[in-house]
């Protein structure tokens, strides 16, 4: 059955939170203020947190940077996921996924649908594994910030949930270079 092991310690991971807008600034934004109280909330670091406009090139070299940073297990993104041609963070990102995580957006839209039905599908919330680092791509709104994290990071984030959970198996992301690097 799910939920928390207690006898399991609480093991907290550093998190990135990138905000995707052409207008949003540190002081109007509500959807990185909503990810980054819960992440401190839940017991978690909040290694860093920028804005970047919507530009695939700069997505994507600011998501990757963070992949690279031994700081970071996890990075969290919220905007760009629509339809418009300003929408570009699933473009800028799934070129980065060594495994995609079809999973994380089928769960996201069955919470979101209980929320806003069926304008859930002009969200395209993805995530998959980078350079043995997390990354999830919310849309831009603080409901579906709340959602997401809610609903599926919190849980997933923490190393007491049962039956599973990413907290356990961040140490192996990698181990097919290492497996690699040993013949």
């Amino acid at each position: 059955m799910a939920g928390l092991d207690e006898k399991r310690p609480f093991i907290a991971v550093g998190i990135a939170v990138l905000t995707i807008s052409d207008t949003r600034t540190p002081e109007t934004d509500k959807s990185g203020d909503t990810l980054a109280a819960r992440i401190t909330e839940a017991g978690h670091r909040l290694v860093d947190r920028g804005i970047v406009p919507d530009d695939r090139e700069k997505i994507a070299a600011r998501v990757k940077a963070w992949t690279e940073n031994q700081d970071i297990d996890v990075v969290i993104t919220t905007g760009g996921t629509g339809f418009t041609g300003r929408d570009v963070t699933p473009e800028a990102l799934e070129p980065l996924f060594e495994k995609r995580m079809d999973g994380f957006s089928a769960i996201f839209h069955r919470i979101s649908y209980e929320k806003i039905g069926t304008a859930t599908i002009q969200s395209r919330a993805t995530a998959g594994v980078a350079n043995a680092t997390f990354i999830f791509v919310l849309p831009g709104s603080p409901g579906a910030c709340r959602d997401a994290w809610d609903g599926i990071l919190k849980g997933q984030l923490d190393y007491r949930s049962a039956p599973c959970n990413f907290v356990e198996i961040m140490p192996r992301l990698d181990e097919h270079l290492k497996r690699g690097a040993t013949k």
